[in-house]
Order: C-alpha cells, then sequence, then structure tokens
C-alpha cells in the first residue's frame, strides 16, 4: 500500500499530535474513534474465509483498546445472538455515515501500514 498524505496528515495533526508513547498514541486514536464514530451501524466482520453480518454497537473500554482498537459488537445465527469485543481492522462498515466511514478508513490504512500503537 502506498502512503496517503492527506490520511497521514490527519492522522499525524489530528489524532497522534503530542502523542510520546504507545499509551498517548492509543488514547489518541480511542478518543479521535469515540468522536468520530457513529454507533450502532451494521458492518461485516470477516474472520478467516468467512464473513458475517453484525451490529456494531460502540467502542470497546478504553482498558481493552491499549494494543489495537476494539469494538463491541452483536452478532447472531440461526440459534444464537451473542455480544463479543473484536478489532475494529476486521470489520468493514455497510452505508455508514460519512465522518464513520472516514475515522474507520483511518484506522484501517494506519493498520495496513504496519504502524503498532
Amino acid at each position: 500500500m502506498s502512503k496517503d498524505t492527506d490520511r497521514e496528515e490527519r492522522i499525524s495533526m489530528e489524532i497522534l499530535v503530542d502523542c510520546y508513547d504507545e499509551v498517548e498514541q492509543a488514547l489518541g486514536w480511542y478518543y479521535y474513534l469515540q468522536n468520530r464514530l457513529t454507533f450502532p451501524f451494521k458492518a461485516d466482520w470477516f474472520t478467516g474465509s468467512s464473513k458475517q453480518t453484525v451490529d456494531v454497537l460502540g467502542l470497546a473500554n478504553e482498558e481493552d483498546c491499549t494494543e489495537a482498537m476494539m469494538v463491541d459488537i452483536r452478532y447472531w445465527d440461526d440459534q444464537i445472538t451473542d455480544e463479543i469485543t473484536v478489532p475494529l481492522a476486521e470489520l468493514q462498515p455497510i452505508a455508514p455515515e460519512p465522518d464513520t466511514a472516514e475515522a474507520i478508513a483511518d484506522w484501517h490504512y494506519w493498520v495496513e501500514m504496519g504502524y503498532e500503537l
């Protein structure tokens, strides 16, 4: 993946500005996503070779987002409904609000570029 200069600037100037270590970077991402994502929304959840449509309910607790951004989802099948926490990187939103789409794309970009918290 090639660098996206607009996205790199947004990450640097809005999300990670004044972040000096991994904890501050995680908090920067957490609060950026908290302010930009509109919940609930539907998403496709990709796990291995399967895909399932889920409801994304909200960001996980701050303490659960120190190494990756995590979200709480509700999934269902013919027999059960359950709520669990999964990595945001495994989700592709379905028809999200524009701010939600951009924020998730920013996180996906960060992960795909190999950047880490």
